[in-house]
């Protein structure tokens, strides 16, 4: 069939842009002072990697295909066709996890410059002296256990799980890779945590599409390649603004590395060109052009990146991804921006969709609290000034002003967040499908153990202990992603603790309102001893990373550690009192209610007796006639 016939040129292309890529560059090792493995290893090292990115890209494409695209069957069983996709990813992420494993090795051999011979004699030592074959150890986890669960997964709610597990586990050689290096590192990274799942999807979900329509008894062919378009061209805008992004900051044109960006980028303009005029062979032609982006991507990670070589990165730059040549002043907090593409851009963008489903309910003559408005749109401005103005900046190298960003992200804008009802906002404005998906993810059992009120309590008060007196800190800040993840942590843990508290939308185990404020009173303390411990400590957390970041205006950790503890101790006030506030005034809105519906009982059972004595009394007057 024609779908069969595009996956051989498809394949081609993609070993073509390899094979050239590798034998062109030359040693690509020699400018930065390293040995050269040799031609065989690079090219080797290639394939694999071009089999374990394809692999996984047609994994996480096709989950994405079965929980977006087909439409789901009655009580959140796969359908037919969404179990074949679900199968062929199950499929695919086990020629993932071997690919990754053969990967591991040659990267290992790749980043020391040692030849294969050696790499097999020294394997423990290069492989625990390197970070990218750990990354490719993480990758065999992942994609290990996608493809012992895809195989048995019956149901919307798990496939979802792995769907999120295979996004995750394309993500360690990338933020171990090139873009994780040098100056502008910490952009180039958020940048790559867009672009690889974009592209991922869109070439597994195009594979997944091609075996859908071979099918005679595929069902719903227009809902199908209707939603396939719309999730495929949302790839495509975010794989050009996130490409286009990372070329700036670690491309060059003239140059094999810019050639390479020029490439991808017109396989991006390919596609919609194909389908705006349309080919004899549409899809066919989308993969063929999609296994060029895969072949060309691959090659990029081989090469060196012009920006290397142009201007040697600093300590700081080398660390943080930019420097910070002065102590914050006001102006540098308010008006020194550094956008970050994860958290800043994500909640722009949460704003966004909040604000179409208010706009739609009002289109349609429905009502929605402009306090609940208010709430989130307060809550994704605080989380995008604390991680993209000059409070993101410093809070990756100060101490003082990380703990200022962290309080804001787990106590402060979860807070105003829970209370704009999001979730409630979307069952309302949210068609049938996708009002569904919500509806079957917030009752699933995983969002049951999240927040259970002890889970939930414990999480957001131990995880502080945890990272900050454990040595987990200091290793977290060495790394742009860990630090990232740390946030998520961060804003997660807290959102849910205050959802249970406070939240506009009904939890899986709702609390009674004196339990509420009970969970509240009973983690109060610990927030506060946390900071009382920071003020008291002798000794400076993560002293090896702060020592190394070397900001010669901070010469004193210590007293910039403890800074830190009195912000933690004090910054719970503000959000505490609003808590309070917030569940008081909830409580006496639900005792109104109740007693205006015990009233209304009342009244109904009053009306009825009345009616019982006018019916007894006309009976009497009846009989009294009667007689």
């Amino acid at each position: 069939m024609k779908g069969d016939r595009a996956a051989a040129p498809a394949l081609a292309a993609a070993v073509a842009c390899v094979v050239a890529t590798v034998l062109a560059a030359g040693d690509v090792h020699e400018p930065l002072g390293d040995t050269d493995p040799g031609r065989v290893a690079s090219l080797v090292f290639g394939l694999v990697r071009l089999v374990a990115d394809g692999a996984g890209s047609v994994a996480v494409g096709a989950l994405a295909f079965a929980v977006l695209v087909v439409p789901s069957g009655r009580d959140g069983r796969l359908t037919a066709d969404a179990y074949a996709a679900v199968r062929l990813a199950a499929v695919a992420a086990m020629a993932w996890a071997v690919a990754a494993v053969c990967a591991a090795p040659l990267s290992a051999g790749d980043a020391s410059g040692q030849r294969p011979a050696v790499v097999w004699a020294n394997l423990v030592e290069l492989v625990s002296a390197t970070e990218e074959p750990k990354a490719w150890l993480a990758v065999v986890v992942a994609a290990t256990v996608v493809a012992v669960g895809a195989r048995a997964t019956l149901t919307w709610r798990v496939a979802v799980l792995w769907s999120a597990v295979a996004v995750v586990g394309l993500l360690p050689p990338v933020v171990f890779g090139h873009v994780s290096v040098g100056a502008g590192h910490d952009v180039a990274t958020n940048a790559m945590v867009w672009h690889v799942p974009a592209a991922a999807v869109w070439v597994g979900a195009l594979v997944a599409l091609r075996g859908f329509l071979r099918r005679p008894t595929a069902a719903h062919r227009d809902r199908v390649l209707r939603r396939y378009r719309l999730l495929t061209t949302t790839c495509l805008v975010v794989l050009v603004v996130s490409g286009a992004i990372t070329g700036v900051l670690l491309g060059g044109l003239a140059s094999g590395y810019g050639f390479l960006l020029l490439v991808k980028l017109a396989v991006c303009a390919v596609v919609p060109l194909c389908r705006r005029f349309g080919t004899r062979w549409p899809f066919g032609t989308e993969l063929v052009a999609l296994g060029v982006g895969v072949g060309a991507s691959v090659g990029l990670t081989h090469l060196v990146p012009p920006a290397w070589l142009a201007d040697r990165a600093s300590v700081q730059e080398t660390v943080l991804g930019y420097e910070l040549p002065s102590p914050p002043s006001w102006s540098e907090l308010l008006w020194g921006w550094r956008p970050d593409l994860v958290f800043g851009l994500g909640a722009v963008l949460a704003a966004l969709a909040y604000a179409s489903g208010v706009r739609t309910l009002r289109r349609r003559g429905d009502t929605w609290p402009v306090g609940r408005t208010v709430a989130w749109l307060a809550g994704c401005a605080v989380v995008l000034v604390v991680t993209s103005s000059g409070v993101g900046r410093y809070a990756a190298g100060m101490f003082s002003v990380h703990m200022v960003a962290h309080m804001a992200l787990n106590m402060l804008a979860p807070v105003l967040l829970v209370l704009g009802g999001p979730v409630t906002l979307a069952l309302r404005t949210l068609p049938r499908g996708p009002r569904e998906w919500v509806v079957a993810l917030v009752h699933s059992r995983a969002a049951g153990i999240v927040a259970h009120p002890a889970v939930a309590a414990i999480v957001f008060v131990a995880s502080f202990y945890v990272l900050y007196f454990s040595g987990l800190f200091g290793e977290a800040m060495r790394y742009h992603w860990a630090h990232q993840v740390m946030n998520l942590h961060f804003l997660v843990s807290g959102y849910v603790f205050y959802w249970l508290v406070i939240g506009v939308d009904r939890p899986p185990r709702p609390l009674p309102h004196l339990a509420r404020l009970g969970l509240l009173f009973a983690v109060m303390p610990f927030h506060a001893f946390f900071g009382v411990i920071l003020m008291n400590t002798q000794t400076v957390i993560a002293e090896t990373f702060y020592r190394h970041v070397s900001l010669t205006w901070l010469p004193d950790l210590l007293t910039d550690q403890r800074l830190g503890g009195g912000i933690a101790w004090a910054a719970g006030e503000v959000p505490m009192l609003v808590v309070v506030i917030a569940l008081l005034r909830q409580w006496a809105a639900a005792d109104r209610r109740e007693a205006a519906r015990l009233d209304r009982v009342d009244d109904d059972r009053l009306a009825a007796y009345n009616a019982m004595l006018a019916d007894l009394s006309d009976r009497t007057d009846l009989r009294g006639t009667t007689r």
